[in-house]
């Protein structure tokens, strides 16, 4: 019997080598609050309330439960990026691209989109309630189908959302 606890245990370990690891990395998510470019980094959960920073690279980068809010990231690239469950409330993202980002359950409550890409992105569950999307491209009807929006959400002409319940 302590054979086969032991062997368990050495298999354990072995496994947990081989596991990714998902915590939040500091250092990365300072130099971003710095103004830095982060490409396919791990800005799980980043706080980056007010951040302004204007053209950046975070293609790739791991941004799910981060807070944008109140932030100003005009022309930024968010290509690939797994922004799932984003708080971008009250956000200036002009022209920002989230080509192929996985944006599910993501809040854009009130942000300025104009101009955004959104091409193949996913937008399950995504809340556009007051946001300005005039501009906004690579967007379509069945993309926005899995979104929700209110009245005061400004979309490009031939484009629909549903009400938020």
């Amino acid at each position: 019997m302590a054979r086969i606890h032991q062997a368990l245990l050495i298999g354990l370990i072995a496994f947990s080598g081989l596991t990714p690891v998902y915590a939040q990395n500091m250092s990365q998510i300072a130099k971003v609050r710095r103004g830095e470019s982060c490409p396919h980094c791990n800005l799980f959960q980043a706080d980056m309330t007010y951040l302004k920073v204007e053209a950046r690279n975070f293609i790739g980068a791991r941004l799910r439960q981060a807070d944008f809010s109140g932030a100003v990231m005009p022309q930024t690239q968010f290509t690939g990026a797994d922004l799932r469950d984003l708080n971008a409330y009250g956000a200036i993202l002009t022209k920002a691209n989230f080509s192929h980002a996985n944006l599910t359950n993501a809040s854009f409550v009130g942000a300025y989109l104009e101009g955004a890409m959104f091409r193949d992105a996913d937008l399950e569950g995504v809340n556009f309630a007051g946001a300005d999307m005039k501009g906004a491209r690579g967007l379509t009807n069945a993309q926005l189908a899995a979104a929700c929006g209110d009245a005061a959400t400004r979309l490009p002409p031939g484009l629909h959302l549903k009400p938020c319940s």
